[in-house]
């Protein structure tokens, strides 16, 4: 892999794991994972690939308004970039919650994968 890939091909995969679509097809969340993907999540709950594909798939899809924004593309090696950017989720209730987010995405050979994500709740 000696192509790093742009902002909007990764950013792409990225927003399709936001999408209700995607989230409740176990076969569409796996294909974006890789295997030994490990997420960090907001709440300080670390999480491995089978649980993010066992939680996903419980979701009721009725959180709230989503929103991205700021989405940054620095290339970490010749097949590994990192993406970064914010999300806000507002609720039904009127609450709201900011989170800074990380995702490390590696070129496997086929595809561009996920490897790790962090979520940080910002104040």
């Amino acid at each position: 892999m000696n192509s790093i890939p742009s902002l909007e091909e990764i950013q792409s995969l990225e927003e399709a794991l936001h999408r209700p679509e995607p989230r409740r097809s176990r076969e569409a969340v796996g294909a974006l994972l890789a295997e030994g993907f490990v997420e960090f999540g907001a709440s300080g709950t670390v999480y491995d690939r089978a649980a993010v594909l066992d939680l996903l798939m419980q979701e009721s899809g009725t959180e709230g308004e989503f929103r991205t924004a700021n989405y940054v593309l620095k290339p970490i090696s010749n097949d590994a970039v990192l993406l970064t950017y914010e999300t806000e989720r507002s609720y039904r209730d009127g609450s709201r919650r900011c989170v800074l987010r990380s995702s490390v995405w590696k070129h496997d050979g086929l595809r561009w994968q996920m490897l790790f994500h962090q979520g940080t709740i910002r104040s």
